[in-house]
């Protein structure tokens, strides 16, 4: 493989989505990633369809697009986790990686010596990644945490959705499970930091990261609006608690965002949108003042906006650069010119499917490319080349293993 992490090696013992998306980062940027699964099922997304990837004549795969989500560029190598045997061959493949990432409840690899503590001892130099919900300490230590309940008792969701007094109003979760991505997102940080560590010193170090903890320090702005005051911020539906105008208004025939970011922004749309009398009353002159006046501020942009298409809008505030723009439904999103010149979507061959679309790794390097992405492994696709170029078996130790259900 090629790619700014050539020649790491990552044990990735992680299943769903946090762990996988972490280490299917480090796979897009290089890294050997070889995902441990269990014989005969697997990681659990590979089920969760409908819908399913395609073969030539139209017909469901096994392969899951939930599965094809967070698996791009691995290994997948089945192994029994719970016999001596496995856990082994686990051992070993860590003394020849760089990288563990697991996912397992507290404490839940002990038992079977895959455990920091054990494997540090067979390779001082790696570096080892626990997800949890809640972390390997605390009260909640022993929960499991899952990604709808984290944006709940995260606070996402006590600010995501319109008011109660609003017509169906109340607490809603993200359409896309944001706890388990952004600690993916946060795994590959704390991986890298520690891989730069032991480059340098020579030694590994354990990770714990909690869904709990990624999902409050996420809250942004929206935290600190409420440690600097003591106040908990609300719903406001599309509104933003800090900026106006900057929510989704109502058009002619649909909707448009209107992120006005600043005083000169208000002053250009309100040219545009006839409004040429609002920036001169000193009730909303600055943001900090629309944002105290906004219940009165807010019906006389909507009452401006439903008078144009939403195309007509776009094209009349572009040009006087004020941001904006529409709801894209996800096929217009796949469709935009602008995600199309990006290559966002890439087809990849796959050994059941033909090909499996992927949505491309944004991150556009310019000495190391993300050019050679593979489609997401088939259950145990590799199982025979890793026990013998990483685990250095023999083909009738391989055999035997799988005879015994082993591998």
């Amino acid at each position: 493989m090629t790619g700014a992490l050539s020649g790491l090696r990552v044990l990735d013992l992680s299943r769903v989505l946090a762990g996988p998306w972490a280490s299917q980062t480090l796979a897009d940027m290089g890294a050997e990633v070889i995902k441990i699964e269990r014989p005969g099922a697997g990681d659990d997304t590979r089920g969760w369809g409908p819908p399913f990837a395609k073969d030539a004549n139209g017909n469901d795969t096994t392969e899951a697009a939930y599965y094809l989500t967070a698996n791009r560029g691995k290994k997948s190598l089945t192994i029994d986790i719970t016999k001596p045997e496995g856990q082994e061959i686990v051992r070993n493949l860590a003394a020849e990686s760089d990288v563990v990432l697991e996912n397992f409840k507290v404490g839940g690899l002990a038992k079977y010596g895959l455990d920091y503590a054990t494997l540090s001892k067979v390779n001082p130099k790696l570096v080892y990644c626990s997800i949890t919900g809640f972390g390997q300490d605390g009260p909640y230590k022993d929960r499991p945490g899952y990604d709808f309940m984290i944006q709940g008792m995260g606070g996402l969701m006590s600010i995501t959705g319109a008011p109660d007094s609003a017509p169906g109003g109340q607490p809603m979760k993200v359409g896309v499970a944001v706890a388990d991505i952004f600690t993916g997102l946060y795994a590959t940080i704390g991986i890298l930091a520690a891989l730069r560590h032991r480059d340098a010193t020579g030694e590994g170090q354990y990770i714990d990261l909690a869904l709990l903890d990624v999902q409050t320090a996420v809250l942004a702005n929206q935290a600190m609006n409420y440690l600097a005051t003591g106040n908990a911020p609300g719903r406001l539906g599309n509104a933003h608690p800090n900026i106006v105008p900057y929510e989704a208004f109502p058009t002619a025939d649909g909707y448009l965002i209107l992120a006005v970011g600043n005083d000169s922004q208000f002053k250009s749309f309100c040219a545009v949108a006839g409004l040429d009398a609002l920036p001169l009353d000193e009730r909303y002159a600055t943001n900090r003042k629309r944002v105290a006046n906004r219940t009165e501020l807010v019906p006389l942009i909507r009452q401006a906006m439903v008078t144009k298409t939403t195309d007509a809008w776009i094209d009349a505030l572009e040009k006087a650069n004020v941001p904006c723009g529409p709801i894209n439904t996800l096929d217009r999103v796949f469709d935009n010119p602008q995600v199309k010149h990006r290559g966002m979507v890439k087809q990849l061959d796959h050994p059941t499917a033909g090909t499996v679309p992927t949505v491309a790794n944004p991150i556009k390097f310019s000495k190391t490319p993300i050019t050679d992405e593979k489609a997401p492994p088939m259950l145990g696709q590799h199982s025979d080349e890793i026990l013998r170029k990483v685990a250095g078996l023999s083909d009738d130790q391989i055999a035997k293993l799988r005879d015994a259900g082993i591998v």
